[in-house]
């Protein structure tokens, strides 16, 4: 029976964080969510605030970032036609984890060549 209540808890836990991961995963998602949370609107601007990803990678991100509710593209029917990128609110709720892995990032780090355990 604990063996079965150990089962079941661990797969409570284990599938959400499978499908936040599955979200936020990758080398470029949370570096692009940073990104325009932090202001950059324009394509171009993105690009340039992420060094190493190319145009392909980023549209590709873009979409799909767009399709989970993260991000809004907003296109500004002038001449030329002008396209923008904005955090949706429900990106905001990211914040807080991606804090604490910034926090975490800087202990590791620190640990990792400061500190003289083994």
């Amino acid at each position: 029976m604990a063996k079965e209540k150990s089962y079941l808890t661990c797969i409570e836990t284990v599938r959400p964080v499978r499908d936040t991961l599955d979200i936020i995963s990758g080398k470029w998602k949370l570096p692009i969510i940073i990104s325009i949370s932090i202001g950059n609107e324009r394509y171009t601007d993105i690009q340039d605030s992420i060094p190493g990803i190319t145009p392909k990678v980023l549209s590709k991100e873009l979409k799909e970032l767009e399709q989970n509710k993260l991000i809004k593209r907003i296109i500004t029917e002038d001449y030329p036609v002008k396209v923008t990128y904005k955090a949706s609110e429900y990106a905001a709720t990211l914040n807080p984890i991606i804090y604490a892995m910034k926090d975490w990032g800087l202990q590791h780090r620190h640990k990792l060549f400061f500190t003289e355990e083994s």
